[in-house]
C-alpha cells in the first residue's frame, strides 16, 4: 500500500497493487507530455473537471514511473486497470493532489 505522507497512491493494475508518486523527475515528464505552461495549470484542470483521458494516462504514467515501474504508455494502454476508468481518474487526482498537499 502507498505511503499517503510520501505522495503515493496505490492503483491496481493487472490485478497487482502498484504504488504511484509525482518524483520532481516524474512531474517534469508530465509537463512535456501534456504541454501543460505549469503543474498550477494541470492541478486546475483536474479541479475544475477539465481533465480528459489522455491527461489521467499521462499521469498514471508518470506516477507509475515515479514509483520505480518502468512502465509505456503503450503497457497502460493494453492494461487492465482494476475499476476502470473512473478510479483511474481518481487515482490520477489524488496523486496530484498528494505531491503538492500532505494528506488529510
Amino acid at each position: 500500500m502507498g505511503n499517503p505522507w510520501a505522495g503515493e497512491v496505490t492503483l491496481r493494475i493487472d490485478g497487482q497493487p502498484r504504488v504511484m508518486r509525482l518524483t520532481l523527475g516524474a512531474l517534469a515528464e508530465l509537463e512535456a507530455t501534456l504541454g501543460e505552461d505549469s503543474l498550477v495549470g494541470l492541478a486546475e484542470r483536474f479541479e475544475g473537471g477539465r481533465f480528459s483521458a489522455a491527461d489521467v494516462v499521462a499521469l498514471i504514467v508518470a506516477g507509475l514511473r515515479g514509483g520505480g515501474w518502468p512502465v509505456t504508455r503503450d503497457d497502460l494502454l493494453a492494461a487492465d486497470i482494476d475499476g476502470g476508468p473512473v478510479t483511474a481518474a481518481r487515482a490520477a487526482a489524488e496523486l496530484l493532489a498528494r505531491a503538492f498537499a500532505p494528506p488529510s
